[in-house]
């Protein structure tokens, strides 16, 4: 299957060109040219596998004829390698827990299969690859943990620009303490400089014909494709269409969920659970989109204020997105604490930041449809990744998984960086 730029449906290009390149060279975003369907005979199929044979079965459909299905079925058994539960909350609500991988966060499904697959298509050329990741929070840790290699002499090589001040304490320190193939700029700006940073270097012809560069982002078709199978998973095994509530900055993860949708696997309704940062739910419900400026929230990894997957979703769904399938909910910080409050106390299962949005985005959604539809929170993030917030709301924190405790005595490897696109490109040329 090809795929094309979303501000060019005619173009056509392999996966392995697109996931190389990252961003189209009109600035557009890659997306299939067809989207498979899958019957309902085919989802019973599906329903019982194993998890990574389940997602073998769908990634084959999408990119089949570029890999073997050998090579397809080790991707997804390597890529997969950790739970993926669906914890029940209470009657009505499910928690669909995405934060079991090895930097304890939704993002290692698409990092892990994503570094695969650059393997794969990459090889061991003596030119090697730099792969640019823009990160408000978990992109960057789990981009530079899945592409983390040792070696002496190692094809691909990781650069993770992040804003200075605005991860936390466990988030900054995964990307920090690696050192190696990665390297972890500090950037003195938010988010969007760091993404409009990235953007402006993959789509830098002189940059490109010196050295070769790819993204890392969301923007990569490879980050979306594995993020749409635990929607599948998670929609097989409920006992009806739910609404799916998705913790939304970027808007990668909830495309994903749509993506799911067109191929046939179908939730009764989508939203996108924002923060302060209300630039889609304000175009889901004007019909006009416009960016702004990030704005700094306790659920950081959301502090986006112009996202790059809009483009996707207006593609897959039409510039008006249907309400009766898609819509958007902006909390506050106040409403944060307070939801995670509320939970902890009624349910005694401790929210992250990002969940916790969510969480009160399909309360709301509940109270003014009058709604007791059956529910799916995506949980994308583990809270004690988040400690001091968890520690304001609740007044004690979850323990420390072991992925996130070995990273807290590392020494930290960091590279403050202006936000200056001209020191970006000094340091992509001279030390990467």
């Amino acid at each position: 299957m090809e795929l094309h730029s979303t501000t060019d449906p005619q173009s056509r290009v392999s996966w392995r060109d697109a996931v190389l390149r990252g961003i189209a060279p009109d600035g557009g975003l890659y997306i299939p040219t067809a989207i498979p369907s899958f019957d309902k005979e085919a989802q019973d199929a599906l329903r019982n596998l194993p998890f990574p044979t389940m997602c073998a079965h769908i990634v084959a459909e999408f990119i089949g004829d570029e890999l073997t299905r050998s090579e397809i079925e080790r991707l997804c058994e390597d890529s997969f390698n950790f739970e993926v539960p669906l914890v029940r909350l209470n009657d009505t609500t499910r928690i669909l827990e995405l934060f079991h991988g090895p930097t304890c966060a939704f993002k290692d499904f698409g990092a892990r299969f994503m570094a695969r697959l650059f393997r794969h298509f990459w090889g061991t050329p003596d030119r090697s690859l730099t792969v640019l990741v823009a990160t408000s929070g978990d992109t960057g840790s789990a981009v530079a943990q899945a592409f983390y290699d040792t070696s002496a002499s190692p094809a691909i090589r990781v650069a993770v620009l992040f804003p200075k001040g605005k991860v936390s304490d466990i988030q900054r320190r995964q990307m920090t303490t690696l050192g190696h193939n990665v390297t972890a700029f500090e950037v003195d700006g938010t988010f969007d400089d760091c993404q409009a940073l990235a953007k402006r270097a993959l789509r830098d012809e002189n940059l490109l014909a010196r050295t070769a560069l790819t993204s890392a982002n969301s923007i990569n078709i490879a980050r979306l494709l594995p993020q749409m199978l635990y929607y599948v998973f998670a929609l097989l095994h409920a006992e009806q269409p739910p609404v799916v509530v998705v913790p939304s900055g970027n808007l990668g993860n909830i495309t994903g969920g749509l993506l799911a949708q067109r191929c046939g696997f179908n939730a009764s309704h989508w939203i996108a659970a924002c923060n302060a940062n209300r630039s889609f739910p304000d175009f889901l419900l004007s019909g006009r989109f416009t960016p702004m400026s990030s704005i700094e929230t306790i659920s950081n990894a959301m502090d986006v204020g112009n996202p790059s997957n809009f483009a996707r979703i207006t593609a897959l769904l039409g510039e008006r997105p249907p309400p009766d399938i898609l819509s958007g909910y902006s909390i506050s910080d106040e409403e944060t604490y307070q939801q995670m409050v509320t939970n902890f106390t009624e349910t005694g299962y401790i929210l992250d930041p990002h969940t916790a949005v969510a969480s009160r985005a399909l309360q709301l959604y509940r109270a003014r449809y009058h709604s007791s539809a059956p529910g799916i929170l995506v949980s994308t993030a583990h809270p004690a990744k988040f400690t001091a917030v968890v520690r304001k709301a609740i007044n004690g924190i979850p323990p420390i998984p072991s992925q996130l405790e070995r990273t807290l005595n590392k020494a930290e490897l960091l590279v403050p960086l202006p936000n200056s696109y001209e020191a970006l490109t000094e340091r992509l040329l001279d030390s990467i």
